[in-house]
């Protein structure tokens, strides 16, 4: 009995391989999958543009949260859950809770990039009550939190009162992340029709906080007046403009237990994920297909490339 040549024995064995392919064999392993709820900072600050679209106009902290946050979002490994909530005034309100990323990605991103600023029911800032509302939130759920906005209380924090956290540290994993520049930038000023008018300037934004009883010896203060000016009178200040406040973030997270990073690139932004949330192992099947699928490519060049390579030589040396 005659034996196969090897150009037989070459079409034989990428017909075996494009079959197993097709067949599309699976193994199943174990990877790291991650459970988290980001709540989006949307009071006014966010409109303030100190970041760059693609196309090198200037961009909003808030578009750049949306546009960085759904690529991210999907750089995570199927078999993750997302949530997505806002943050405005002290409280947050949670849009729909953990979802998976693969299969849902499309109604995910369409979610964030429906975020808006219109959507804030308050225009105050209280950025640490919002974060530690948000961690409450996310708790039920059993999901990591994640927290995205500049920092900026409005109306500031009074500086002889400490902050504190009354739950337990580093029972909710998850990260801050600051949003904006590190130089100071004018905030845009809108109208009761949304239509841009300007930016804040000193005299419309509160420099000072006038919450709770006024400080001690108030009354040497300038403009004091026991029953109309009570904290004195209002001071000079940069709280009409804004930058990412870093320091107060990190200061946050340590409270809390949470992870800091700054927003920057999507790739980025799914790695602070990853490092900062819980990893929960999920078996996952992996296509295997890929394999024989090459592996039959590479027989059908061996078995096709290597007459022609042949047929090149002996034309070149025909006419050498």
């Amino acid at each position: 009995m005659k034996r196969p040549d090897s150009r037989t024995l070459a079409l034989g064995a990428a017909l075996a391989l494009s079959v197993a392919a097709a067949l599309q064999p699976e193994a199943e392993a174990e990877q790291p999958t991650y459970d988290v709820i980001a709540f989006v900072d949307i009071t006014g600050s966010m409109n303030a543009r100190d970041y760059a679209a693609a196309d090198g106009k200037p961009q909003s902290r808030l578009d750049a949260v949306k546009s960085r946050l759904a690529t991210a979002v999907g750089r995570l490994p199927c078999g993750s859950r997302f949530g997505l909530g806002v943050f405005t005034e002290r409280r947050v309100f949670l849009l729909f809770e953990p979802m998976e990323t693969c299969r849902n990605f499309n109604a995910i991103s369409g979610a964030i990039a429906g975020l808006d600023w219109r959507m804030a029911w308050e225009g105050d800032s209280r950025v640490s009550a919002g974060l530690f509302r948000a961690i409450d939130a996310a708790r039920p759920a059993g999901a990591d939190v994640m927290f995205l906005t500049d920092g900026q209380e409005a109306p500031p924090l009074r500086t002889d009162m400490t902050q504190s956290y009354d739950g337990e540290k580093g029972d909710v994993r998850g990260l801050i992340v600051g949003v904006g520049g590190t130089d100071l930038v004018p905030i845009p000023k809108y109208n009761d029709f949304g239509r841009e008018v300007g930016f804040f300037s000193m005299d419309d934004v509160p420099q000072a906080s006038r919450l709770g009883p006024p400080p001690e010896a108030a009354e040497s203060l300038p403009g004091y007046n026991a029953r109309n000016a009570p904290f004195g009178e209002m001071p000079a200040g940069e709280e009409h403009l804004t930058s990412v406040k870093e320091p107060y973030l990190r200061e946050l997270g340590e409270m809390t237990g949470l992870g800091y990073a700054r927003l920057g690139a999507p790739d980025d932004l799914a790695a602070a994920i990853a490092a900062n949330a819980r990893p929960r192992p999920l078996p996952v099947a992996i296509d295997l297909s890929p394999a024989p699928a090459a592996a039959a490519l590479l027989a059908l060049v061996a078995l096709f490339g290597a007459p022609l390579v042949a047929r090149l030589r002996r034309s070149r040396q025909t006419y050498a």
